[in-house]
């Protein structure tokens, strides 16, 4: 396949990689496929396995994986059709067992069964897992799908049987939900910003942004480790935990996703985590209140940062000076809050609520 990243647009100006669900630990055979090509990268420069690869796939690997060994998962024919979708960027989550194992972003693709076969024999029933696909990026990990479940459009008891790509908006729900930094991302962010860049040092006309948007774009991707913030999601568990809630719900806006949406009485409190407690982060928490406030489904009456422990007091000023209350925590299963002076609540309430006077 042609070594073209696909992105999808979901939000204006947003776009995103597809969003693979491959379960892979559910069975024994699939235990064994993990250990055998996830756990350690294969060799496929070696003699037993380099005359199976066409020269074309032989260079695709090469050009991904320039070491010489990568990790790998294929899919039999039965997915073919969905394999012919996917491009390198799109992300996987590895599943099993009621949570999700391991989330990676492909590399290469190909068709090719003698060389699966090499590192999977085949399935009695289904046959070569033939599709192949390299890993550009794996990282093991445990996320129960509870916490999938907690996001926006998706169903609790949902076990995630067969693969199955997530449509785009899903696709985005995950990505940000989980706090998944794909390298399609960071790439195309990168691309966006350097001719604006160039402009200002060579003191030209800076082009439109709608001008640097492209629905394709086209470079090599390079290895490297994917970044999934884990520190915000055991924050929030720990919390829910603390106020005893059984089903924490989160919810999705036209600015992003909720770390946590409680529906009060009297209105909505939305709560931003952030995994440090310094003023980046605080800062970060702010914009982000601010911007999910007017989107709620019910009036907004509390806007809470939850920190992993107490911010300066400036910091805890800033937040306060916008009505926004700070939770931090001071032991395991302990949070204490510091709430924004009334009068500080008060005024900022029409600005959160804005939506609701137009």
């Amino acid at each position: 396949m042609a070594s073209l990243i696909r992105f999808t647009f979901v939000y204006p100006g947003v776009r995103v990689p597809l969003v693979v669900i491959q379960p892979s630990y559910g069975n024994p055979a699939a235990r064994r496929h993990w250990r055998d090509t996830l756990d350690t990268p294969v060799d496929f420069t070696h003699e037993t396995r380099a005359h199976l690869l066409t020269p074309t796939q032989r260079a695709q690997l090469q050009g991904f994986h320039p070491g010489g060994s990568a990790r790998f998962w294929g899919a039999t024919s039965r997915q073919d059709g969905k394999m012919e979708r996917l491009s390198p960027g799109d992300v996987v989550l590895f599943t099993g067992l009621n949570h999700v194992r391991g989330i990676g972003e492909i590399g290469t693709l190909f068709r090719n069964a003698d060389f699966a076969d090499s590192m999977w024999g085949t399935d009695e029933d289904n046959g070569s897992w033939h599709n192949v696909y390299s890993l550009l990026s794996f990282t093991p990990l445990e996320i129960p799908y509870t916490e999938i479940w907690a996001l926006p459009g998706f169903n609790a008891g949902d076990n995630f049987m067969g693969l199955r790509i997530l449509d785009p908006e899903k696709a985005a729900t995950i990505l940000d939900g989980l706090d998944i930094e794909a390298q399609t991302q960071a790439h195309d962010d990168d691309n966006s910003q350097e001719p604006v860049a160039r402009a200002l040092r060579n003191h030209t006309d800076i082009v439109d942004g709608e001008a640097l948007r492209t629905s394709s774009t086209r470079y090599r991707l390079q290895e490297r480790e994917l970044v999934v913030h884990r520190t915000e999601a055991f924050l929030v568990q720990e919390y829910v935990g603390y106020l005893g809630i059984d089903r924490p719900k989160r919810l999705r806006t036209p600015a992003g996703i909720t770390d946590l949406h409680l529906a009060l009485p009297e209105g909505s409190e939305v709560v931003e985590a952030k995994r440090a407690s310094s003023r980046r982060f605080v800062r970060e928490a702010l914009a982000q209140l601010l911007d999910y406030a007017p989107h709620t489904p019910d009036p907004a009456i509390r806007l809470t940062a939850l920190l992993p422990d107490r911010p300066a007091d400036r910091d805890l000023e800033l937040l306060h000076r916008y009505g926004v209350d700070c939770v931090h925590r001071t032991h395991p299963m302990s949070f204490e809050r510091t709430p924004a002076p009334q009068e500080a609540r008060a005024s900022m309430m029409p600005l959160w609520q804005q939506r609701w006077h137009d």
